[in-house]
């Protein structure tokens, strides 16, 4: 086997077992123009986090004064964000993946600049004690949410450049370490703790798929560890979060409050919800229902079912990512690879931590639920990210035809 093999063995299966597992059928379905199941469980997901948003944000637009009155404000901007996004995905299908590698440097440096930009006052917007977005104008950019796509291809191309050094501390992982420590470093500033757990898991995983010494990743999972509990003793507003979570009824009108509520909704949901458009909770107990708490509206409208579809719906997406980068592999294109793999490792740890922020299973974070949640700057970085993905899997299609990618 090559080295190249070798170093990515963990992010795939070799060309032989992909051929032998999947047999003349499953060639027959990989030749297919794209991944039918990657796009309809995206397209799903999107259309059904728009309708959940208009449900949930009614109340809050009839109510907010910037809204002037509209019940249908929130609607409208999701859809008109909804449709930027499918333009942006449109171009960022039509770029090749080696032009995506050649440009994650230059992303990665663009990421950091405009984190660094949300800091300074006058260019920086603050809601709710916290700087993360810039104005202009017609809408507000949350550079972290794009920042999560530059971090999957920047650590996707460095971890193939030096895929030769991944067992090395001080040529492989340090330089790394270092990059991801000034990204945190701006992130906790906003503050956006849980972008930066977001950001860290995308980076780990990539470097661990890539080939990473095991004992490197070890000693990795253990100072994260380490640093998460010194952050969150080192600030009495992290602090409180993990109390109230862990006990939210004991403050269920302070700390716990948010926690609370979404658990009542989750319980009056039941299994089959009390009927779209009929939450209680979102008529103002619920804060931030139409962003950070969507699910637990959905839960309560649409019940265990509809939890259950969304829970399934994300699972599939995941799936299909790391298959699309197995087939990668088994192609010898690392890279690729590395980055469909990455962008199912963003969906996955960001989803999963949203939705056990909502049941009660996770301290609360200002974490939105990819393609669904209410968020301009959110639902534009993840369908760039689709489009990337989409593109790794035609462009392995071309090559299986035999035809240039």
């Amino acid at each position: 086997m090559s080295r190249k093999k070798k170093t990515f063995a963990r992010s795939g299966l070799s060309s032989m077992s992909y051929v032998h597992g999947g047999g003349i059928a499953g060639v027959r379905t990989q030749l297919d123009e794209y991944d039918q199941g990657l796009v309809w469980s995206a397209l799903l997901l999107l259309i059904m986090g728009l309708v959940m948003v208009y449900s949930a944000s009614i109340s809050t637009a009839e109510a907010s004064g910037y809204t002037s009155g509209s019940m249908t404000w929130f609607l409208k901007r999701q859809a008109f964000f909804l449709a930027l996004g499918v333009i942006a995905a449109a171009v960022a299908f039509q770029v090749p993946m080696r032009v995506w590698q050649r440009l994650a440097p230059w992303l990665f440096l663009a990421g950091l600049a405009a984190l660094a930009l949300v800091l300074i006052p006058g260019i920086g917007r603050e809601v709710n004690g916290a700087r993360r977005w810039i104005s202009f104008g017609f809408l507000n950019l949350q550079p972290s949410e794009f920042m999560k796509l530059a971090v999957v291809l920047y650590a996707a191309d460095y971890t193939v450049r030096k895929s030769a050094l991944m067992h090395s501390f001080k040529q492989g992982l340090l330089p790394m370490l270092g990059a991801m420590l000034i990204v945190g470093w701006l992130l906790l500033r906003e503050p956006d703790f849980g972008a930066f757990v977001v950001i860290v898991a995308i980076a780990m995983a990539i470097l661990f798929l890539g080939g990473m010494s095991v004992r490197w990743f070890a000693g990795l999972i253990l100072l994260c560890a380490v640093g998460f509990v010194v952050l969150v003793l080192s600030s009495p507003y992290r602090l409180q979060r993990l109390f109230g979570f862990m006990d939210p009824w004991s403050d269920a009108f302070g700390k716990g409050y948010q926690l609370s509520h979404a658990l009542i909704a989750f319980g009056r949901g039941e299994w089959f919800g009390v009927g779209l458009g009929a939450s209680v909770e979102k008529l103002f107990y619920l804060p931030e229902a139409h962003t950070d708490f969507l699910l637990a509206v959905i839960a309560e409208e649409l019940g265990f079912v509809g939890v259950a579809v969304v829970i399934g719906l994300f699972a599939w997406l995941v799936l299909r990512a790391f298959a699309i980068g197995r087939q990668a592999v088994s192609l010898e294109r690392p890279f690729s690879a590395l980055v469909a793999q990455g962008i199912g490792t963003w969906f996955c740890v960001q989803a999963f931590i949203n939705m056990g922020v909502n049941m009660g299973v996770l301290p609360t974070k200002g974490l939105t639920l990819p393609l669904m949640s209410f968020g301009g700057s959110g639902i534009l970085a993840n369908c760039i990210a689709l489009a990337v993905l989409l593109r790794v899997d035609w462009e392995n299609r071309q090559l299986m035809r035999g035809l240039p990618a």
